[in-house]
């Protein structure tokens, strides 16, 4: 009984647990931080392949766009039986999303896996051209030829062992042209 007692009046040692709250804390905060760091690469890689979407499918109009009538910067119009047609092409932006990225389309979802589990889906795109009006007076301040796309990312979320709400966030991408000459 003596010796018990004598072991727990000695200071010696008495700092350990401390020590170990604190290393435990600072893991717990060190894996909020890479958690949070994951969603944020994720979402940039998502809005960096959807803007090279968008920048595909604006490449794709440019015939359309700049043909060559007499007037240079007149939009994505075409002649039509003495009057002029937009001729627009909004392409098929989510399959160059899922060549980018390499996702695959699973109940209207876009879905990236790793290693079994769910990492990201992407879905509502909604793309939207707005055309240069044909044949400006002043080219340097009229709309130019421009595509907008909307994508929702969703990622699932989990931090030490449990599983949160999902991160779910619109990312707005945006490509056009821009006269040279």
């Amino acid at each position: 009984m003596k010796r018990l007692i004598q072991c727990v009046k000695d200071r010696r040692g008495s700092s350990f647990p401390f020590v170990v709250a604190v290393t435990l804390a600072l893991l717990l905060i060190m894996c909020g931080f890479l958690e949070f760091y994951r969603l944020k690469i994720i979402a940039n890689g998502v809005r960096d392949a959807a803007q090279e979407a968008v920048m595909i499918t604006v490449n794709d109009n440019y015939a359309n766009v700049y043909h060559s009538v007499r007037e240079g910067y007149s939009g994505g119009y075409q002649p039509d039986h003495g009057s002029f047609r937009d001729s627009i092409d909004e392409g098929n932006v989510l399959a160059e999303i899922d060549k980018i990225l390499g996702t695959r389309v699973e109940s209207g979802k876009h879905v990236k896996y790793t290693g079994g589990a769910l990492e990201y889906s992407v879905t509502d795109l909604s793309v939207t051209a707005r055309n240069a009006p044909l044949a400006p007076g002043n080219p340097e301040g009229e709309q130019r030829f421009e595509i907008d796309a909307v994508v929702t990312l969703r990622v699932p979320v989990q931090f030490a062992g449990k599983r949160l709400p999902e991160m779910k966030i619109k990312l707005k991408v945006q490509a056009g042209y821009i006269e040279v000459f």
